[in-house]
């Protein structure tokens, strides 16, 4: 680990007011689930997690079976596959596509889902501890914690990790095919004019409505978790009536087919996930990654275990396993993240694994990110990236 990284400012302790004095409160929190799709309430829950008669991780013998609820292609199939080798649970994932997702299935559930791992973004936990979504994680099984390097635990969110560890952390930038568009795109506000020029018809959007609308606040110089009314309007008028029309996908895992088979011309992208992409595809020279300025955000993804999970027991042990070193370091050159495992980036330059740019970020580009919030505007958000898909015919 570089002297860098304990220092980045966004992912620094003095965040916390600033996220926690946005905390919804339960019935707000419960509309934006509604909002993002969800047809249950927590009638089954209780706040800060846990059901009646749910299994209890306490070091028994693992389960036969694992259910992971996910981001897609994020974990390194050969890691899961020495996972289920040693320990016997047979994995299985399912993928999401944003955040809002993951909580509507959750919600509508009434608990688990059926999930034994779940992983959150960084801001959304504290709601999702509040309304009974995540139980406790008994630190005793995962002794693998010791590995995390300081500046990625004991996050505002949770600080104490009694529900969540570290998993990944990343940023939002794009990616475009120099065939296509010959010129050089630097930032946002390149982005947008080229997908209504030169990409249009062959521009991606991340499927995830806080990027979205994101998009149009970092390329405005507008605080991205704004309430204002008047921006919100705006950004749903630019959305929905000059760009959705030029927009062919909303596509939150580019990497995984649009790059490499260069089905698109123009990408928005996390930086993990654009990194799979340009190694992927067979001409790696004709794609240029961007990280988005002036600004753009910075994210962290998270281990954690729903309420009620069928396997507690088979979950600790996963999450235990993936954070050994050796682990984290394979897990981060297929995904292609930073893991927060102390040591990572050395081992990573040591490894000669390739386009590390990608992953590790210097303190003058974190400088320019900032976490988003969850706040009383999130189902507004949830319906202008509604209409934003609609627009754009999908």
């Amino acid at each position: 680990m570089t002297d860098s990284i304990p220092t980045v400012r966004i992912l620094a302790h003095e965040s916390a007011a600033k996220i926690i004095g946005h905390e919804l409160n339960r019935r707000r929190f419960l509309s934006f689930a509604a909002a993002a799709g969800a047809t249950g309430f927590l009638a089954a829950c209780s706040t800060g997690g846990g059901t009646q008669g749910a299994p209890v991780a306490t070091g028994g013998p693992l389960e036969s079976e694992l259910s992971i609820y996910t981001w897609g292609d994020y974990d390194d199939p050969d890691v899961l596959e020495a996972f289920t080798a040693e320990f016997g649970p047979k994995i299985t994932l399912s993928s999401v596509s944003s955040n809002e997702e993951m909580i509507s299935k959750l919600v509508a559930a009434k608990g688990t889902g059926g999930f034994d791992i779940v992983v959150p973004t960084g801001i959304y936990i504290p709601q999702m501890v509040e309304n009974g979504l995540l139980q406790k994680l008994n630190h005793d099984l995962i002794p693998n914690l010791e590995h995390m390097d300081p500046a990625f635990i004991g996050r505002a969110w949770d600080p104490e990790n009694e529900y969540t560890i570290c998993k990944d952390w990343g940023t939002t930038g794009f990616v475009y095919d120099k065939t296509v568009i010959t010129r050089e795109l630097k930032d946002w506000n390149d982005f947008l004019d080229a997908a209504q020029n030169e990409a249009s018809g062959k521009t991606s959007l991340l499927d995830d409505p806080a990027s979205q609308t994101g998009l149009y606040f970092w390329a405005n110089g507008i605080d991205w978790t704004t309430t204002d009314p008047a921006e919100l309007d705006a950004a749903e008028e630019y959305l929905v009536n000059t760009l959705a029309p030029h927009v062919s996908a909303f596509d939150s895992y580019p990497g995984g087919a649009a790059i490499p088979q260069a089905t698109q011309a123009l990408l928005q992208a996390w930086n993990g996930d654009a990194r799979i992409g340009i190694l992927e595809s067979s001409d790696p020279d004709r794609w240029q990654w961007v990280l988005g300025s002036p600004t753009t955000e910075i994210w962290m993804d998270n281990w954690a275990i729903p309420t009620g999970a069928p396997n507690p027991e088979a979950a600790h042990a996963f999450i235990n396993y993936v954070l050994d070193p050796e682990n984290s370091l394979a897990e981060l050159d297929y995904v292609g993240y930073h893991t927060g495992v102390a040591g990572i980036e050395e081992a990573a330059r040591a490894a000669e694994l390739p386009r590390l740019d990608l992953v590790f970020l210097t303190p003058e580009q974190i400088e320019t990110m900032s976490e988003g919030e969850v706040t009383e505007a999130q189902a507004r958000i949830v319906d202008i990236w509604n209409k934003t898909k609609a627009a754009a015919g999908e």
